[in-house]
């Protein structure tokens, strides 16, 4: 059973860091072609980018929390 629980968080973590680190990768890839094209814009696209990447983390920070539930309880 404890095999079968750590198998289980694993697999939680894996999934849903997945996810926002494509997000953030292709997020972050977007943000330094709209600089590139605007640098002038440079201030406020930065700071919508880093408020976007807070959000995406924070749906990884999630995983880490369900994997923690399912691997100590």
């Amino acid at each position: 059973m404890e095999n079968l629980t750590s198998i289980a968080a694993a697999v939680a973590i894996g999934l849903g860091a997945i996810g926002p680190a494509i997000g953030i990768g292709i997020l972050a890839g977007k943000a330094m072609e709209a600089i590139g094209r605007n640098p002038d814009a440079a201030p406020k696209i930065q700071t919508a980018m880093i408020l976007a990447i807070a959000f995406t983390e924070a749906i990884a920070i999630y995983a880490l929390v369900v994997a923690l539930i399912i691997k100590f309880v």
